[in-house]
Order: structure tokens, then C-alpha cells, then sequence
């Protein structure tokens, strides 16, 4: 059990193999990164790195050779491989999610998604998606949206709602649609290459579909369903959802790291034009910097403080209460709309410099602001939360 005890957390966790192994691979990434923009996907050799460091391992049980590491030591992680790349760290993120998943299926079904060390699983969006009962199996088909990772993937998912042989959508027993995911190997979709974007431009993001495609009974699941986990660790008392609000937080946190010290480094050393002294010598800028920095420290410990929380929670009680869930969701809510603030000041007070592709501003503006704009990211969690706060029902859809 991979146990961050409360007494030590913040000052332990950078000792962690995998923060360490993430943040050994912060320069290569950026290196990379042009690269990675021109591709619009992971190079060979920026997977093989990845994939060497168990990158996108961490969430596997260790039942499959999975690292299985708490959610707050994953988060940290993630932000080291977002300081370098922002794609690199949103496909990790997007994988690793996904990996859940084998917390699911049946030993030897998981086994056969997820048994190779270059194993990965990616899925997307597709709300029109079905799948007709049949002997065995089901028959899928349906059209998926926005699979970061889907190039360098070996299995790819669908959610999809689950019918009866006569087409008639099945219910779950408070009356919604049965929707279940259904996972399939990547040779059997057809991919369209949609991923020409403004941001996260490498996570080749692309469209997939199948038409009638058989899943065995083994390889459907209820991913964040209790009743059919087959996992016991503490790990999976988490959902997708606190997983992915957390990790793509994460990412917006380490994009924002980067870009506050590439500005710091420049003001060090810039004079704009017409002016008589450096960017340091002005009060508005170092006004700024040190609002900019507080509040990106801010978020990042309240993030992986409300982890270490859960966490802890976790391990004594089971599972997680509501009280934690709302704070999970306002945390990686708030500190994505920080960063953005943070990416925001750095980029403008950067001046002509900031839009040059060969300085390290541009891109990063681009890439949060590609984040902010998905549905983790969304303004309207605040909503969620303040009900909660206020003594109301909120909609659970996001918790």
C-alpha cells in the first residue's frame, strides 16, 4: 500500500520514485517540445523515455506491474512532466486515467489489455455511442471524440449505452440509460485525423469510430461502479473524476511554473523598448511576480493538500465522503483558473518577446489556454460547489 503518511507529506513526497523519475525527464521534454508541436503527437523517443519511467504506469494496479502510487504523489508527478511538455503531461494524465479501468475488468481480461509495459488505453467523448446485447458479447458502434494518446494507444475505449437485442435502452435502477464502456483494440477503429488546434497541439486528440464491432463480455466494464471493482487498494476508492480534475489541474500547474520562471529569468535581464530601465527595476513587475508566485504556490499545495486529505480519508474510513469529493472538484477547478492567471501576467508583461515561437512563452500561453477550455476546467464546477456550500443538492455528475 503506497501510504503518504500525514506528519510528512509535503517534505516526503519529492523523495517519491516516480516524482523523481518525472522530474529527470523535465528538460528532455522541453527540448522535445518543438518537436512534439510539429508531429502533433509523441515522438518514439519521448514515448520510450515515458515509457521507461513508468509514466504512464502509475495508476495500474500492482497486480499488472502498475506503480498503483496515491493520487497526490501522481498530481506532482504530472506537473514536472508539464513543466517540460504540456501534451506529454496531458496524454500521461489522459492514459493513466484510463488505466483505472483495470481496476474492472477480470484478472485475465486486464491482464490482456494492460500486460505489455508499453500497454496503454485511451478513450473519448461520443453520447450517441450503443451497444446491442448479443450471445457472448455485445455489438458496439458509435463515433468518439477528443482521444488524447489515440496514436500512441494499443487498446481504445467507448462509453456507450447498453441495449436489450431489440435495441431497447436497458436502465440502471433509479431510471438512467446503462452506460458501460466497451474496450477494443486499436487496429479495429477507424481513426480520423481531426487534431489541427491552437493548443496541446502533440496530444493527437483525433476522432474514432467502429460500426457493429463484437466486445466480448470481458472486456465491458461500469468504470467508478463499487459494486463491480475487483481491486482492493485504496487507489480505487478514487474515481476517474478525481482523477482527471486533479491530474489536468496538475498539468495547468506545471505550465504555469514554467511560464513564471521563463518570465522571472527574462526580467532579469530585458529593458523594453524606449525605456531607460530593466523589466526587475519596475515596481508593477515585481508587484506582479510576487502575486503571480504566491498564488501558484497557493493552489499547489491546496491541490495536493486536498489529495493527501482524501488520501488519508481513504485509508481510514473506505471511501470518500462528500465533504471531500466537493473540495476534490474546487481545488482542481481553482487552481487551473490560477494558473491561467498566473500564464496570463507572464505572457503580456513579456511583451513582443512572448509571441516569438523560439522563446519559451508562446507555446505554454497557447497549451493553458487549451486546457482551461475543457470540461474539467469549466467555471461552472464553482456552481456546484457553492451549492454544496450553501446547504444544497448539488449535481453529483462532476464529484
Amino acid at each position: 500500500m503506497d501510504v503518504v503518511a500525514p506528519a510528512a507529506r509535503l517534505q516526503d513526497r519529492a523523495a517519491h520514485p516516480a516524482i523523481a523519475a518525472a522530474a529527470a525527464l523535465t528538460g528532455a521534454l522541453d527540448a522535445a517540445a518543438p518537436r512534439i508541436e510539429a508531429a502533433r503527437e509523441l515522438p518514439p523517443d519521448i514515448l520510450d523515455a515515458m515509457h521507461a519511467a513508468g509514466m504512464f504506469r502509475l495508476l495500474l494496479p500492482r497486480t499488472l506491474g502498475g506503480a498503483e502510487v496515491a493520487p497526490a504523489v501522481f498530481v506532482a508527478a504530472i506537473m514536472h512532466i508539464a513543466a517540460g511538455d504540456a501534451s506529454a503531461a496531458w496524454c500521461m494524465g489522459q492514459g493513466s486515467g484510463c488505466s483505472m479501468a483495470a481496476a474492472y475488468l477480470a484478472p485475465p481480461a486486464a491482464q490482456h489489455v494492460f500486460g505489455d509495459p508499453r500497454d496503454v488505453l485511451a478513450w473519448g467523448q461520443g453520447p450517441a455511442a450503443r451497444a446491442i446485447r448479443g450471445e457472448g458479447g455485445w455489438r458496439l458502434s458509435g463515433t468518439w471524440s477528443f482521444a488524447s494518446g489515440s496514436r500512441h494507444a494499443t487498446w481504445l475505449g467507448g462509453h456507450a449505452t447498453a441495449c436489450a437485442e431489440d435495441g431497447t435502452v436497458l436502465r440502471l435502477a433509479d431510471g438512467r440509460p446503462d452506460e458501460r464502456t466497451f474496450l477494443f483494440p486499436r487496429s479495429a477503429a477507424a481513426i480520423t485525423d481531426i487534431w489541427q488546434v491552437m493548443g496541446l497541439r502533440g496530444t493527437g486528440s483525433d476522432t474514432y469510430a467502429v460500426t457493429d464491432l463484437f466486445i466480448p463480455d470481458a472486456f465491458v466494464l461500469r468504470r467508478d461502479d463499487p459494486a463491480y471493482r475487483r481491486e482492493d487498494g485504496p487507489l480505487y476508492r478514487f474515481t476517474t473524476i478525481h482523477l482527471y480534475a486533479s491530474a489536468f489541474a496538475g498539468v495547468a500547474l506545471g505550465i504555469a511554473r514554467a511560464t513564471l520562471d521563463a518570465f522571472i529569468a527574462l526580467a532579469r535581464e530585458k529593458s523594453p523598448a524606449q525605456a531607460t530601465s530593466s523589466l526587475r527595476d519596475n515596481a508593477v513587475i515585481q508587484a506582479g511576480i510576487g502575486v503571480a508566485d504566491a498564488r501558484l504556490r497557493a493552489a499547489r499545495r491546496h491541490l495536493l493538500g486536498v489529495m493527501e486529505e482524501a488520501w488519508a480519508e481513504v485509508l481510514a474510513e473506505g471511501a470518500l465522503s462528500l465533504d471531500t469529493r466537493v473540495a476534490i472538484r474546487q481545488a482542481g477547478t481553482f487552481a487551473t483558473a490560477e494558473a491561467r492567471q498566473a500564464v496570463d501576467f507572464a505572457y503580456h508583461e513579456a511583451g513582443a518577446t512572448a509571441i516569438f515561437e523560439a522563446n519559451p512563452f508562446e507555446r505554454r500561453f497557447r497549451d493553458l489556454n487549451a486546457v482551461t477550455q475543457q470540461v474539467q476546467a469549466r467555471h461552472a464546477h464553482f456552481e456546484t460547489v457553492g451549492q454544496y456550500l450553501l446547504g444544497m443538492t448539488p449535481s453529483m455528475r462532476w464529484l
